[in-house]
């Protein structure tokens, strides 16, 4: 597998270097960086500055809901599905199953999973809110550890899981 190049950090997190991308006007992408990811020179734009700023506020404890703007780049159903995670509140979880009922069809539960998975915003569109419907954390493309993190972070309890 191939290294992913990406600009330089912008937030230093708890769960490690997180890499903010914008189009000039809005969000495109915030991402955790892994060791085989490549950086390159850090963004000036003031979006970035900025979401870097809410999100430093969100891993203190002090803000639970971001006002910034988001484009990330998708299918239409990718979108739709994006857009229903932003309406999952901070300290809830909802089910895949749900968000597919929601979308009207319970056949779609793998599809909200591929969706939910292939977000690029993580933290502000918030996928890590949506477990199994058994409970289970199942996956998380920034890795199982960092969702539990956020989860118990949200949830303001020292042991969730």
């Amino acid at each position: 597998m191939g290294s992913t190049v990406l600009p330089a950090p912008q937030l230093l997190s708890p769960l490690g270097p997180v890499c903010i991308t914008s189009n000039g006007t809005a969000i495109t992408s915030v991402l955790f960086i892994d060791d085989d990811a490549v950086v390159t020179e850090a963004s000036t734009d003031p979006l970035v500055a900025e979401c870097a700023r809410q999100l430093e506020a969100y891993f203190s404890g002090s803000l639970t809901q971001f006002d910034l703007p988001l484009a990330p780049v998708g299918t239409a159903f990718q979108q739709r599905v994006w857009e229903m995670l932003q309406q999952v509140s901070f300290g809830r979880t909802a089910a895949y199953g749900e968000l597919a009922l929601r979308l009207g069809n319970a056949k779609l539960t793998r599809a909200v999973g591929t969706a939910n998975g292939s977000n690029p915003i993580a933290i502000i569109i918030p996928c890590h809110r949506i477990i199994g419907a058994d409970g289970s954390l199942t996956g998380y493309a920034g890795g199982l550890w960092r969702k539990q993190w956020l989860l118990r972070h949200e949830s303001g309890q020292k042991e969730l899981f």
